[in-house]
């Protein structure tokens, strides 16, 4: 499971050839959701509510790059890094 990006104790991850909807994870101590690329909504797993509005915000700004990265791991290839929210 490559690590895309980690900012704020937040780590984001995608594995590789996952289930669809294109989604990623986002852990965060012991909490861990996939949230879904398109609409930014958890499908699964719970953040704490500032956590999560991070991930959010740094979601919105690399929406291209994650969908680019989906791409990337539903073919079994590495993807890229993407910038931190700083």
């Amino acid at each position: 499971m490559p690590e895309i990006s980690r900012f704020f104790g937040i780590k984001i991850f995608m594995y590789f050839d996952d289930h669809n909807p294109s989604h990623f994870h986002a852990i965060y101590g012991e909490w861990e959701a996939l949230i879904a690329i398109e609409d930014l909504k958890i499908i699964k797993g719970e953040l704490p509510p500032r956590a999560y509005g991070l991930v959010v915000e740094w979601a919105s700004i690399h929406k291209r790059e994650l969908e680019a990265d989906w791409k990337l791991t539903s073919k079994q290839q590495i993807p890229n890094k993407i910038k931190p929210l700083s």
